[in-house]
C-alpha cells in the first residue's frame, strides 16, 4: 500500500519554531500564508460570534491544506514531519487560535490515518487510504470525538449481523460544524472479559447522529467546538479500528497519542508570540523610552517566550526522530515519546499563560474590553491545560511516576473509563 517514506532529518536541531525544515513543510507554510491576512482579520468577530470559519475551510480545501499531512502518492501534499506541522499551526495561531485548532484536527487525523494504511490490517488500510485520498481531495473533514459528556458513556454492542450500534454522547468535538466523519473514542464491554476500548469512525449521515449546537466557551470560541450524540448509529464493522481494552497497562499506545497531539504545542506557542506582538507594538507607540517596568516585563516576555519555544521544538525534534524505530521495544518507544512531550507541554502551558498575562500588564486596562485582540487571547491560551494528552493534573501524575518508577496506566482512553462518571 505504499512505501515507507520519512522526513530528513535536519542537519541541526530547528531550536526555535521559526521555519520548517522539509520541502513539503515549506510549501505548506507558502500556501498558508495566502490565507492568514483573511484569518486574522476575521479572529475577532467570529470569536465574538461564536463563529467558526467555514469559508476558509472550504478554501483550505480547495488549496490542499486539509490534505496536508496525506501521503503524496495519495494526493496529498506529505507533510509528514511533526515539526513542520507545528510550526504551520504556530504560524495560523498567531491570527486565530480557533482556527488553528480546528486545523489541528484534520492533520492529526491526517497523521494517525496514514500510520494505519502502512501498518494496519488489509481492511483497516482500505479505509485509511479511501479517507485519506478524500481528505486529499478536500473532501473529507475528520475530527475526533473522545470525551464523553458528563455521566454518559459511549458504548458499542454488536447489531447481530456481523456490524456494530454506537451509542452515547462527546462534547469538545472541534471542527464539528464541518466534519464529514468522527473518529470516536468507545466502549465494549465482554460478559466475563475486559471492556474493550474502540475508535469507530462514522460517517456524519449516519442515521442516528446529532450534532448539538449552542455551546459557548471561555475560549477558542471560533473553533466550532460542539456536542455530538449517538442514538444506536450503524457501524460497519470495516469502519471500528481496535484500540486495545480497559486496564491494560501497556505504554505502547503513547507512541500514537504522541504523535497525534504533539504539534498542538506550536498553537499556544503562536498566541504566546501573538500577544508579544502585540505589546511590543503598543509599548513602542506609546513612546520612544519605555518605563524600566514595562522593560523588565519585555524582557521576561521575550525570554519565557524563547523558552517555551526552545522546550517545544525539542519534543518535536525528538518525537520525529522516534517515530519511525519500530525496531525499538514498542513500550520503551511509548515512553520516551510522550516523556518529552509532556515535560514541554507543562512548561509551554505554564509560560505562554505567563507571557500573555505580561502582556496584559504592559498594555494596561484597554485588555479588560473583551473586544480586545488581548483578552481573546488570554481566553484561548488557557485551553491548553484541558487538552489531553494529558490535562494538567494527568500530565503531573504521568511525569511524577515516570521519575518515581511508579505503576501506572497511562492510556488516558482507558484511564477516563476507569473512573466514576462524575470525574470524567
Amino acid at each position: 500500500m505504499g512505501t515507507e517514506r520519512h522526513p530528513p532529518r535536519p542537519t541541526a536541531p530547528p531550536g526555535d519554531l521559526t521555519t520548517a525544515v522539509t520541502d513539503p513543510g515549506r510549501e505548506l507554510l507558502t500556501v498558508l500564508a495566502r490565507h492568514l491576512p483573511r484569518i486574522r482579520a476575521a479572529a475577532g468577530p467570529n470569536d465574538r460570534d461564536g463563529t467558526f470559519p467555514a469559508e476558509t475551510f472550504h478554501d483550505f480545501g480547495r488549496q490542499g491544506v486539509l490534505g496536508a499531512t496525506v501521503p503524496a502518492e495519495l494526493g496529498g501534499m506529505g507533510v509528514s514531519g511533526l515539526h513542520d506541522v507545528a510550526v504551520a499551526l504556530l504560524r495560523v495561531a498567531e491570527a486565530d487560535a480557533s482556527t488553528a485548532l480546528a486545523l489541528h484536527a484534520q492533520f492529526s487525523r491526517g497523521i494517525t490515518l496514514t500510520y494505519e494504511w502502512r501498518h494496519g490490517p488489509p481492511p483497516t488500510r482500505e479505509l485509511a487510504e479511501r479517507l485519506l485520498r478524500a481528505m486529499a481531495r478536500g473532501e473529507a473533514v475528520i475530527c475526533g470525538a473522545v470525551k464523553d459528556h458528563g455521566r454518559e458513556v459511549t458504548r458499542l454492542r454488536p447489531d447481530g449481523s456481523g456490524g456494530w450500534l454506537l451509542s452515547g454522547r462527546k462534547t469538545l468535538v472541534t471542527m464539528a460544524p464541518i466534519a464529514t466523519h468522527f473518529v470516536v473514542s468507545a466502549q465494549a464491554p465482554v460478559d466475563g472479559g475486559p471492556t474493550l476500548l474502540y475508535a469507530p469512525i462514522v460517517a456524519r449521515d449516519t442515521p442516528g447522529l446529532s450534532v448539538i449546537h449552542g455551546w459557548s466557551g471561555l475560549g477558542m470560541r471560533a473553533s466550532g467546538t460542539l456536542d455530538l450524540a449517538f442514538d444506536n448509529c450503524p457501524v460497519p464493522a470495516g469502519d471500528v479500528l481496535e484500540r486495545g481494552s480497559v486496564g491494560a497497562v501497556s505504554d505502547a499506545s503513547l507512541a500514537g497519542q504522541a504523535i497525534s497531539s504533539v504539534a498542538m504545542l506550536g498553537i499556544y506557542a503562536g498566541v504566546a508570540q501573538a500577544a508579544r506582538d502585540l505589546a511590543v507594538d503598543t509599548i513602542t507607540r506609546r513612546s520612544a523610552s519605555p518605563p524600566s517596568a514595562a522593560r523588565t516585563l519585555i524582557a521576561e516576555i521575550e525570554a519565557r517566550l524563547y523558552t517555551l519555544r526552545a522546550a517545544a521544538s525539542g519534543a518535536l525534534v525528538a518525537i520525529d526522530e522516534l517515530s519511525p524505530r519500530y525496531d525499538m521495544d514498542p513500550d520503551e518507544r511509548g515512553v520516551r515519546m510522550m516523556t518529552p512531550f509532556q515535560c514541554a507541554k507543562l512548561m509551554v502551558n505554564e509560560l505562554a499563560a505567563a507571557v500573555v498575562d505580561d502582556c496584559l500588564t504592559v498594555v494596561g486596562g484597554a485588555t479588560y474590553a473583551a473586544e480586545h485582540p488581548l483578552a481573546r487571547l488570554s481566553r484561548d491560551v488557557r485551553a491548553g491545560r484541558f487538552m489531553q494528552p494529558y490535562t494538567y493534573a494527568d500530565g503531573v501524575d504521568y511525569l511524577s511516576a515516570q521519575v518515581l518508577g511508579l505503576e501506572r496506566d497511562n492510556n488516558y482512553v482507558s484511564i477516563r473509563a476507569t473512573r466514576p462518571p462524575d470525574s470524567r
